[in-house]
């Protein structure tokens, strides 16, 4: 045993649990190595309920004790909407939380080490993610990762397992104005003022993807420098909208890796002077609303076997039956999950290449769930076309987990295909964040999966966002009565 093993083996994470025999050994040859890479600081960083990285900076000698005592952080951060206002009275003796929080008191970051990357854009700067838990050690019910881990247990504890695909659309933009003088500083900041990089509307257009491929480039080798297992860069609808496609991989490494991505795009592009954004449909003149197009499939455990794969042309699996019908059933009930932002539903609009209702078809772009199968390959898989790139990944794929397990538990079975989505008669989707909360609030499922505490926790989050979008007085509101009245 090195010297490292026997003092992370020693310390407060390994003695209550918190680090497996694996994640030490992991540790230790991570701390032999890293002083030789030329690393001088590690960004110790942990998912936040929005999918946002936050954490603190050390330098590179002190990164043993992390494995050895982990590092703590305040619990507010774990309470913030979107505006990074904390939204529970956590001045109060009663915060109305399990584990309490009050006081802003800390958690306890555990870190992973099989996270650990070498950030290539920085000056010798790394990554190390963690998992939040409460002070004492014991699980947070709604920390991302922790959700999506039970979710996938479950999954496994069926006999089954996913394999996941990532199709991501976003934004890069030239910056104008960065809004950094003192009046734009408010909570949230002012946007900043941009410009395209490239006009759009030419979809997959050569001469298009020549203008970005000089970003395009730079994402994409970042990306491989990460270990991100990306496929294709390409050029999408809008103006300087690109999307980038992902190997296939397991839940939390697919995660892991969006949570990574999005920040990486982000930073890469502030230090060159550019805005990269995921929000789903920015106000800008003639932007295009942008997606996140999830691929699952779902595997026997025992033999690996492709349960997706139909017996015939035109035919359904009894699992990708029950699947898709649990995707169904829940959909609307999972928004909150998939669409979590007051932004995301004003991209559910017909004939946009978005879904505004619940429903699959085959191979149909149109449609909520997209079937991609055919007897003999082995790549048979759903495409869920619902979610809006901010999603928080962790929670996006337990609620898919979630769902499709339900339908097979409880056998069920898929509608007919659509093959007009935008003209049938299916449900639609939520058309608020409002009423995807009161569905969410609602649901059975997601409470006795998820937890009353998790349910009630976002639903609070959401609905604090919803208040002060409605308290918001709109361009639409000064237009329409402030000369007529």
């Amino acid at each position: 045993m090195t010297d490292y093993q026997a003092a992370i083996a020693a310390g407060s994470l390994a003695q209550r649990g918190l680090l497996s025999a694996q994640q030490i050994t992991a540790a230790a040859e991570l701390l032999a190595g890293v002083c030789n890479a030329g690393v001088e600081t590690v960004r110790v960083v942990f998912a936040d309920q929005h999918g946002i990285l936050r954490g603190k900076t050390l330098v590179v000698s002190a990164l043993e004790s992390v494995f050895t005592n982990g590092l703590a952080a305040p619990s507010t951060l774990l309470l913030k909407d979107t505006a990074h206002k904390t939204v529970f009275p956590v001045w109060s003796a009663d915060p109305g939380l399990e584990g309490g929080m009050s006081g802003a008191g800390d958690l306890l970051l555990v870190p992973d080490p099989v996270s650990y990357r070498v950030l290539p854009w920085t000056d010798h700067s790394a990554w190390i993610l963690c998992e939040p838990r409460f002070k004492n050690g014991d699980p947070i019910p709604f920390a991302p990762r922790r959700v999506l881990q039970t979710a996938i247990d479950k999954l496994t504890g069926a006999g089954y397992s996913m394999v996941t695909g990532l199709e991501v659309e976003f934004h890069v933009l030239d910056i104008l104005d960065a809004k950094l003088d003192h009046a734009s500083s408010t909570m949230p900041g002012q946007p900043v003022v941009t410009q395209n990089l490239a006009q759009g509307y030419q979809f997959l257009t050569e001469t298009r993807y020549d203008r970005m491929e000089p970003i395009a480039n730079e994402l994409r080798r970042h990306c491989q420098a990460l270990d991100l297992p990306i496929r294709s860069m390409e050029i999408e609808m809008g103006p300087g909208q690109l999307e980038f496609t992902f190997d296939p991989a397991d839940p939390m490494t697919h995660a892991d890796n969006m949570i990574m991505f999005r920040t990486m795009v982000k930073e890469v592009c502030a230090r060159k002077g550019l805005h990269a954004t995921f929000m789903c449909k920015p106000k800008l003149e003639n932007s295009a609303a942008s997606g996140w197009h999830l691929h699952q499939s779902i595997l026997d455990s025992d033999s690996g076997s492709n349960l997706m794969m139909p017996p015939a042309t035109d035919q359904l699996s009894t699992t990708a039956s029950a699947w898709i019908a649990g995707l169904l059933q829940h959909a609307s009930a999972c928004c909150v999950l998939t669409t979590p932002t007051v932004n995301g539903y004003k991209r559910y609009a017909p004939h946009q290449l978005a879904p505004d209702r619940i429903q699959w078809g085959r191979d149909n772009r149109g449609a909520m769930i997209r079937a991609l199968m055919a007897p003999n390959d082995a790549t048979s898989r759903i495409e869920n076309r619902v979610a809006e790139p901010a999603a928080n990944p962790y929670y996006y794929f337990a609620s898919q987990i979630i769902s499709g397990l339900d339908g097979i538990t409880r056998g069920l079975r898929a509608p007919p295909a659509v093959e007009a989505p935008y003209d049938s008669t299916a449900e639609t989707l939520p058309d608020s964040l409002l009423s995807a909360v009161q569905s969410f609030e609602n649901s059975a499922l997601l409470r006795s999966e998820l937890g009353d505490v998790f349910v009630d926790y976002l639903s609070h989050i959401r609905r604090s966002e919803w208040q002060r979008y409605q308290a918001t007085i709109s361009e639409w509101e000064q237009a329409e009565y402030f000369d007529l009245f």
